[in-house]
């Protein structure tokens, strides 16, 4: 009787969510046809990768002003629904798995002020740190989390700085519910955002096993939860490489996923752990469109039933009214520079694609990148990485705060010089996503200006997967690997940034991209571009490299001394 009422109320609650219009559902129940023993249920709300994107949006991640074209996502909205749902759920935690910073003139304007003020309005229980909150360094994110009330956890960092040493704790538990929560974020941050030696970044996975491990020796928990930054496939091996772990909300790599188009996967995603147990992975995108929701029932240390789905935040979607004016009111300071109109575009600059393949928006930039240094140098092209371009600008005007967004790390321009067969490895290491110069994982995609232009195999095995790279701005020809090249950069890569080229020991920081796609859009307006095989997949399988292609200077001589000696010896035969 007890099952049958179980599953009588479990299909209820599917029933509301599947009515309710601002919901998005997926679901799975297992059920146990034997007998149950008592159930524990606990909802979890969660957001990711905010990038101060405190008020309400487009899409895109670009500001929302005219409401008639939809408005998405904003913290009032967030609260809003939250406050509303919350009380309904015995049991519940609301969750926010990091990278808040960076995104918007919210971050830009006032640094982690704003973001903190907010944050301690939500009511979250616990969040953990993603690589941007490194973006400024230990010390800038040590004075933003003493504004937090916010509990913040990360159990795979060591640091000497004092505020994240003293505040910032593995995980933390819920007595009143069984469970532990425990958080990581990625170990790719020394090469994707700016620590210093000061904290060291421990492997996610096993730290995640030490903790699990931990937890259940030490406190009194049936149940683990673990909050990562570390990206969907990132969780998904997590998942499969660990045991004791019921559920993974997850953040980073800006995954949506659901029933809804555009999906990358199902809500939840289910992976099999060490013991045959199932986990189940939940992430909700970016900048607060959706608001991540699922219910877990437990029975014992077994989830049984699920319901839920990330929901989406619209202009239908209720806001709480005091903090949507709050937010409005910080707009004021920087709404005029913000709203300055530099020039127009005739076609939209897309970003959503740039991490994927060529791109609008990433053709448009370094082609800025390339103008700025055309007269003051000999420059070959121009190399960006993706994950430097932010938001996408749509056709129409262009205006400060839409550049502002889109580049929103202040990264200058750099001249480097590499050598062909530099070159081909970085590009090597991009497209196979593992560095051909240090074998650690390359953490962003490219893209280039013109005068450059790549193919690869993407089904080559890794390492073999370029075709050809080819540069010149007066015609296109397959690198000299023993040739050096003006490359146009950012002070992030040469840095050794995402780890796609040797780390430059010396340039000179120039001007910064936002500074520099102002000023041709100033002088290009309007913009008209469309892509051009700059980037190019194939099925070829064999390179072309530089020592077939360029070198042969040496193979042509010999082939021809051959080819004349073997015509003297015939004419002798004659």
């Amino acid at each position: 009787m007890k099952c049958a009422l179980a599953l009588t109320f479990s299909f209820f609650r599917v029933f509301q969510l599947v009515t309710a219009e601002d919901y998005l559902v997926s679901r799975r129940l297992n059920q146990v046809l034997s007998k149950r023993g008592e159930t524990f249920n606990i909802s979890l709300y969660h957001v990711n990768d905010i990038h101060a994107h405190l008020d309400e949006i487009k899409t895109s991640g670009t500001d929302c002003t005219n409401a008639t074209q939809g408005c998405y996502g904003g913290y009032a909205r967030i609260k809003g629904v939250v406050d509303a749902k919350r009380p309904s759920s015995k049991n519940s935690l609301f969750l926010n798995l990091g990278d808040e910073f960076q995104g918007t003139l919210f971050y830009s304007f006032y640094g982690g002020e704003k973001i903190a003020e907010t944050i301690n309005q939500l009511g979250f229980d616990a969040m953990t740190l993603g690589n941007h909150e490194f973006d400024k360094g230990e010390v800038f994110l040590g004075q933003f989390l003493k504004n937090l009330t916010v509990p913040v956890i990360c159990g795979n960092i060591d640091s000497k700085e004092k505020t994240i040493n003293s505040t910032v704790k593995p995980y933390k538990v819920f007595p009143e519910y069984k469970t532990a929560v425990i958080a990581v974020t990625t170990d790719t941050i020394p090469s994707i955002s700016n620590p210093s030696g000061d904290t060291v970044f421990a492997d996610p996975i096993a730290t995640t096993q030490f903790w699990a491990d931990y937890v259940y020796e030490h406190e009194r928990v049936e149940h683990v939860i673990v909050m990562t930054h570390i990206g969907y496939e990132v969780d998904r091996e997590l998942a499969r490489k660990t045991k004791g772990i019921h559920m993974i909300v997850g953040g980073h790599s800006h995954t949506l996923l659901g029933d809804m188009d555009g999906a990358q996967g199902k809500y939840p995603t289910i992976e099999k752990n060490l013991d045959g147990d199932e986990v189940f992975i939940v992430t909700a995108w970016r900048y607060g469109v959706y608001l991540g929701y699922i219910d877990l029932e437990f029975d014992g240390r077994k989830v049984v039933s699920y319901t839920g789905g990330p929901i989406l935040l619209d202009n239908k979607t209720q806001q709480d009214t005091r903090l949507y004016k709050q937010i409005k009111s910080w707009r004021g300071p920087f709404e005029e520079l913000a709203a300055v109109v530099l020039g127009k575009t005739d076609v939209t600059l897309d970003q959503s694609t740039c991490q994927q393949k060529e791109c609008t928006l990433g053709d448009v930039m370094c082609d800025a990148m390339l103008d700025a240094r055309a007269n003051q140098s000999s420059v070959d092209g121009c190399i960006i990485n993706a994950g430097g371009i932010r938001a996408t600008i749509d056709a129409g005007n262009i205006t400060r705060g839409e550049i502002l967004t889109a580049f929103p790390f202040g990264n200058t321009l750099a001249e480097v010089k590499f050598t062909g067969a530099e070159l081909w490895k970085a590009w090597e290491g991009v497209v196979s996503k593992v560095s051909q110069v240090n074998g650690q994982k390359v953490t962003s995609f490219a893209q280039v200006s013109k005068g450059i232009r790549v193919t690869y195999n993407p089904k080559n095995p890794v390492g073999k997967r370029l075709i050809n790279l080819e540069i010149g701005l007066n015609g296109l020809e397959t690198v000299d690997f023993k040739k050096t090249y003006t490359i146009v950069a950012t002070d992030f890569l040469a840095g050794g940034g995402d780890n796609i080229f040797p780390k430059v020991d010396e340039f000179v920081p120039l001007a910064t991209q936002d500074e520099i796609l102002t000023a041709y859009v100033q002088s290009k307006s309007p913009i008209k571009v469309e892509l051009e095989d700059r980037i190019v997949a194939t099925d070829k399988t064999t390179p072309v490299t530089g020592l077939s292609n360029r070198a042969p200077s040496v193979v042509r001589s010999v082939w021809m001394l051959s080819a004349l000696c073997l015509g003297v010896v015939w004419s002798h035969l004659q």
